[in-house]
């Protein structure tokens, strides 16, 4: 198994920091991740078993994020007041996040690759379908949603952690970490507590930045509903949604579905809004039968 280790490549005004995993000969597979979460939210080992399938796996830390840029001058939003409706101190919106993973694919010499997005990564790989359709193979659209304030909205309980105050020192962000996901996690799935506490140990080492994540969530608030632009994606596209996501109702996993023609829904029982080890197998091997079938045809 080659892995690169960590890189970094300039897309425009941003430096993007990302990781390979596989040959560059295989069938490029480019992993986007969500709100808050480092490239590390796709484990390891999850990659290698996408790798080990025959693809060259990516995975990156978006703008504001881990290893990659962050845009400090923009300041803390107000993320109530953009919850509000006043967006005027907003620094970007997702379709900027959706140039910055075009423009790692051109850096990286690739001229398209199977895009795989989880929650907001979900929106960037379907803003990445609607503005660079040429660039997109296949669509896996992960536990996120169209935009549209009607579907997908957060149990009470779930914007409570989402809002709550972030973490001051490391061992306060490991347990937020924990106290997150027993409100957001898996509950049909065991609470694998020491693998959270290590990611978030390892996050926490890499970059720990309360404002570039309060940036990436006014990013997604003042982004506009995609559902009418999703009804003119045209590549084939699965969608995966967990029943007991807390912070994702499966209501945006279903809309997603129905606004792209021809897309398939995978509904998992018990999955809430991560990615429990127990469904890694059906995961990869759904995202391979997709892949699989475009590369074929």
């Amino acid at each position: 198994m080659e892995t690169t280790g960590v890189q970094t490549t300039r897309v425009g005004e941003i430096e993007l920091a990302y990781e390979t995993f596989g040959s560059a000969e295989d069938t490029p597979l480019l992993l986007v991740m969500g709100l808050a979460t480092q490239m590390v939210g796709w484990p390891d080992e999850f990659c290698r078993m996408l790798a080990d399938r025959g693809h060259f796996v990516v995975r990156f830390d978006n703008r504001d994020i881990g290893l990659s840029t962050h845009l400090h001058d923009a300041g803390a939003p107000d993320v109530l007041a953009v919850m509000g409706g006043d967006h005027s101190r907003v620094a970007y919106r997702l379709a900027d996040m959706a140039d910055d993973t075009a423009g790692l694919l051109d850096a990286l010499g690739l001229e398209s690759a199977h895009v795989v997005g989880a929650s907001m990564g979900g929106m960037i790989a379907q803003a990445l379908a609607i503005r660079y359709p040429e660039k997109v193979r296949s669509l896996t659209s992960i536990m996120s949603t169209t935009g549209d304030p009607a579907v997908g909205s957060p149990a009470e309980a779930a914007l409570g952690v989402l809002l709550a105050p972030p973490a001051t020192d490391r061992d306060s962000a490991l347990q937020r970490a924990v106290d997150t996901y027993r409100v957001i996690g898996s509950p049909g799935f065991e609470f694998d507590e020491a693998g959270l506490r290590e990611r978030a140990g390892l996050s926490f080492d890499r970059a720990h930045d309360p404002a570039g994540v309060a940036r990436q969530l006014a990013a997604i608030l003042a982004s506009p509903d995609r559902t009418a632009d999703l009804a003119r994606v045209g590549v084939p596209t699965l969608v995966i949604h967990g029943e007991q996501d807390a912070l994702v109702n499966v209501s945006g996993g279903r809309a997603t579905a129905a606004a792209i023609p021809g897309a398939e829904l995978l509904v998992v029982d018990g999955m809430g809004h991560d990615l429990p080890r127990a469904v890694w197998p059906q995961l990869v091997e759904r995202i391979t039968a997709l892949v699989g079938r475009v590369e074929r045809a």
